[in-house]
């Protein structure tokens, strides 16, 4: 054992208004040492306990270093929240990856999307010294952001950048959100949230127990993770569209990567290709479908958003309209399963944000939520959304998912009257089988605008009768949430993606050697950090492949365990 180990210390609680003498006066409490055997102490979590309405306690896990931490913790041994702290420092697999760019052959690895999944792994991939190139069917981020903002203020979609195309992918146009459920063994996600403060997040990411940074901030984080990829190395190909997966077929049948070919015919060779394509990438997964890249069918879920004043949520929550800044705008994650065997669910949800559009093809309307890093907005938001499985409820390979969500964004945009509006409907219509004609004092956010209908029409039939079940369950959990005027905006149907490229243990595409499917898109992950997380696994594998050696157990348990993640 470290003769001077740090002493992690869990659910340390202390009244909310606590100042830092309180927390220091605590730790010695709870260890039970003189005050000047405390030699320091770091915040590794800090969350907060609303349970109790009316009553917010702050929840630590704290590392500190004690003078004879031997004899502490042997004092404290049947106690499980006094614990060695463990080392959740990062190391990479190999560290001479600069030595094998240099071998005659080398092929330098491409990463297909620069989404956050494509960032970390594009990332990683430099900080070893192999020099990805990196292809992104969008623009730069601030060109994006322009064309996000016509089609939000001008009802102008350009297919190729917009909500979910483009520098930064989906998650830069979100809430931000950077906590996960996935295992991370190798501390992955420690590792995308340091790269996130050295390129301007908050530091506080690193310990509150749901950061988040916001969209402002995580376009300027973006394009200083490029700058970091650029000067290692890297290099970027924008308004690039991968036409073709290049595959060479052996005699015995076996498939490996060659390179991919571009939209204005380029071609880059390449034994090792991530593909971290995002959800929304309908077409290429059409192409990577059409050429033999085994993928299947998977579940996701299929909504509307709903927005509340965000004073309901916080009086709900706290018992007060005026929140303490440390614990800021309440949020909540509700779940009920309704009589019909369906699972109704929050997802995505979004204090003091915004309901925004997020299609990327002409005449549909797809709806997401969005917050800046202040959550100051009027309003709350949510998807509120009922799963959907493949066979039951969209038979049809592995595309049919996609087919459904079309189905259902076409009937939304018609719904919404065309230009981009939206359905909406307010909790009390909806709950009374009414179509609405004017909505309440719950403004929408939506832009360019919305058009009170009935929500019945862009939903499947048992979508709606599990939401209609749902919201009264809610109500009775959080007071408020089924208010008459709440209003419900459609619809929400890019919860994840419908389908999931396999992949074998070793990170590549179970029929198709070097095609490493990655992320969100792939079917791999379910937000920002979880998608990061999933990038470096990736980076790692191709690290590995690249030096010829095999994937190490903790990367492999990863990645297995990664394909569980929603």
């Amino acid at each position: 054992m470290d003769p001077f180990p740090m002493i992690r210390l869990t659910e340390l609680r202390l009244p909310l208004g606590h100042d830092r003498a309180a927390l220091e006066q605590a730790i010695v409490e709870r260890l039970d040492i003189a005050p000047d055997a405390l030699e320091g102490f770091e915040i590794f979590r800090r969350g907060h306990d609303a349970r109790r309405r009316g009553r917010v306690v702050m929840v630590y896990t704290i590392d500190c270093r004690v003078r004879d931490a031997d004899v502490v913790l042997a004092a404290h041994a049947q106690d499980r929240n006094v614990v060695v702290a463990p080392d959740t420092r990062y190391r990479m697999c190999i560290y001479d990856g600069a030595r094998l760019a240099t071998r005659p052959g080398y092929s330098r690895p491409v990463v297909v999307g620069a989404g956050p999944c494509g960032l970390m792994a594009a990332l990683v991939l430099a900080q070893m010294g192999l020099r990805p190139i990196i292809v992104e069917r969008g623009k730069v981020v601030r060109e994006r952001t322009v064309d996000t903002f016509a089609l939000w203020r001008k009802s102008v979609l350009n297919p190729e950048s917009n909500v979910q195309f483009g520098e930064g992918g989906a998650g830069t146009f979100s809430d931000g959100k950077l906590y996960s459920q996935v295992s991370d063994p190798r501390h992955y996600g420690r590792k995308v949230l340091e790269e996130f403060v050295r390129a301007g997040a908050p530091e506080e990411i690193l310990y509150i127990s749901h950061p988040h940074v916001g969209t402002f901030r995580l376009v300027s984080m973006v394009e200083h993770i490029r700058a970091q990829i650029e000067a290692l190395g890297g290099e970027y190909r924008f308004d690039a569209h991968v036409d073709e997966l290049l595959i060479d077929v052996a005699a015995d049948g076996a498939r490996h990567v060659t390179g991919v070919r571009l939209g204005d015919g380029q071609v880059i060779a390449a034994t090792h290709v991530i593909l971290a394509i995002g959800h929304s990438a309908r077409d290429t997964f059409a192409r990577l479908h059409a050429s033999g890249v085994e993928m299947v069918a998977k579940p996701f879920s299929i909504g509307v958003r709903i927005e509340h004043p965000q004073s309901v949520i916080d009086v709900a929550r706290y018992g007060t309209r005026t929140p303490d800044p440390v614990v800021g705008a309440a949020d909540y994650r509700l779940v009920h399963h309704a009589s019909n065997g369906r699972a109704v669910y929050s997802f995505c949800m979004c204090p003091g944000g915004t309901v925004v559009a997020a299609t990327s093809e002409e005449g549909q309307v797809v709806t997401n939520g969005m917050s800046q890093y202040s959550r100051a907005e009027r309003n709350a938001n949510a998807g509120i959304v009922v799963g959907v499985t493949p066979d039951v409820d969209y038979p049809g390979g592995p595309l049919a998912g996609i087919a459904f969500q079309r189905h259902w964004e076409r009937q939304a945009f018609l719904a919404g009257g065309g230009r981009y509006f939206a359905p909406a409907q307010t909790v009390g219509d909806f709950l009374a089988g009414r179509p609405s004609t004017s909505l309440g004092d719950v403004v929408p956010s939506y832009r360019p605008g919305v058009t009170p209908t009935d929500l019945a029409a862009c939903l499947p039939d048992f979508v709606v009768a599990a939401l209609r079940e749902a919201l009264p369950a809610f109500e009775r959990k959080l007071e408020g949430f089924a208010m008459a005027d709440a209003v419900m905006t459609g619809v929400e149907t890019r919860t994840s993606s419908p389908l999931r490229i396999l992949r074998g243990v070793d990170g590549q595409s179970v029929n198709t050697g070097g095609l490493y499917p990655a992320g969100e898109g792939a079917g791999y992950a379910g937000g920002i950090l979880s998608a990061g997380i999933d990038g470096i696994r990736m980076a790692e594998a191709v690290a590995l492949s690249l030096a010829g050696r095999p994937v190490d157990g903790l990367v492999r348990k990863g990645m297995v365990q990664a394909s569980e993640a929603r």
